[in-house]
């Protein structure tokens, strides 16, 4: 009795064993054609990547994060290594990457909030567009590299009318790179201080058509990148430009420029009256004589010079010695006045005798 039992259980391990090979033998017939499909797709390639919510994040430094680019293998992209350095970016608060086949990888961005400094009584504050301060911002990580990188506005007010100032800046980017601050004027106005120290001064509610008008004199004439104090666009129909002063001139114990340095090289050398003794000027030439004149030695004898009236030289003034300090110099008795004469030329009294 025994015998025919373990027999029978044999053959019904025989027959059970044979149906699944039979239906594993069908499976893989079935899907023979998406494995070969796969191994046809064989290396895929990254063909596009897509990304959303990015506003502040640089996208250089985003894609570099990222690591990898169009045409890189697709299956040896780390999901998760790219999804640790974008969260290490920035102004990324989290992130999601996701990789779809065949060759599509996803990344979402959720940036956190801070929009722009705001310099108010010697304090730095990250706010948001409302002006509002963004909470749990500190100075130190991914914060002190954010506050570097967005625009910095200062004064009372400033906070409320960043907004509108960073969005016309934005529309002008070449006067947005000079830019280094923005100071609030009387809660009305700004003054745009410039990376070289220059000060741009904008109209009230006027901020883009002046900052458009300033990117058409960038084009022009390279305003912004020469030497000036000040631009002031408050006037819609003039510009005025504040520049630097003259140099000062040459301090007074400076010696003045020697004649014969190189600086005046067409100077000319000194005369040989300048190279005699004690400055001596040469002997004059003696005058040439007539042609028909007689010799020098009968001239003489002819006619001897006569000796012109003798005219002494003038004498010098007497010195006038000086009086010892503090003591006044005497004056002069002045002398009689003279009595009118009348017309005959006799005095009156010697008339009536």
């Amino acid at each position: 009795m025994v015998r025919p039992l373990g027999l029978a259980i044999v053959l019904l391990a025989v027959a059970a064993g044979g149906a699944v090979v039979v239906h594993d033998m069908k499976s893989e017939e079935r899907f023979a054609p998406i494995r070969a499909r796969l191994v046809s797709m064989l290396p895929l390639r990254i063909t596009d990547i897509q990304i959303s919510g990015r506003v502040l994040t640089n996208e250089d430094s985003l894609r570099e994060a990222l690591g990898v680019r169009v045409g890189d293998p697709v299956l040896g992209f780390s999901v998760e290594g790219a999804r640790e350095r974008i969260d290490a970016l920035p102004f990324v608060d989290h992130s999601v990457v996701e990789r779809h086949l065949p060759g599509t990888i996803v990344v979402r961005l959720t940036e956190r909030s801070p929009f722009a400094v705001w310099q108010n009584q010697g304090r730095f504050m990250l706010i948001d567009r409302a002006g509002n301060q963004v909470r749990d911002q500190g100075m130190t990580g991914k914060d002190a590299q954010a506050f570097i990188q967005l625009p910095l506005v200062v004064g009372l007010g400033a906070n409320t009318a960043a907004a509108s100032l960073v969005d016309a800046l934005a529309t002008q980017p070449v006067v947005r790179d000079h830019v280094a601050a923005a100071v609030r004027v009387g809660l009305r106005r700004w003054n745009l201080t410039l990376h070289d120290g220059t000060t741009v001064l904008l109209p009230e509610g006027e901020d883009l058509p002046a900052l458009k008008r300033l990117a058409e004199l960038q084009a022009a004439m390279k305003l912004l990148d020469r030497p000036v104090i000040s631009i002031d666009l408050r006037l819609p129909d003039r510009m005025v430009v504040e520049q630097p002063p003259p140099a000062a001139p040459a301090p007074e114990g400076q010696p003045a420029a020697n004649p014969q340095s190189p600086a005046n090289p067409g100077a000319s050398k000194p005369t040989a009256a300048h190279d005699g003794p004690q400055g001596a000027a040469p002997p004059r030439p003696a005058p040439k004589a007539p042609p028909n004149a007689p010799p020098a030695e009968e001239r003489a004898s002819t006619h001897p010079p006569t000796a012109g009236p003798h005219v002494p030289p003038p004498t010098p003034p007497a010195a006038i010695p000086p009086f010892p300090s503090g003591q006044a110099q005497p004056r002069k008795a002045l002398p009689p006045p003279v009595p009118n004469l009348p017309p005959n030329g006799e005095p009156e009294a010697r008339r009536r005798t």
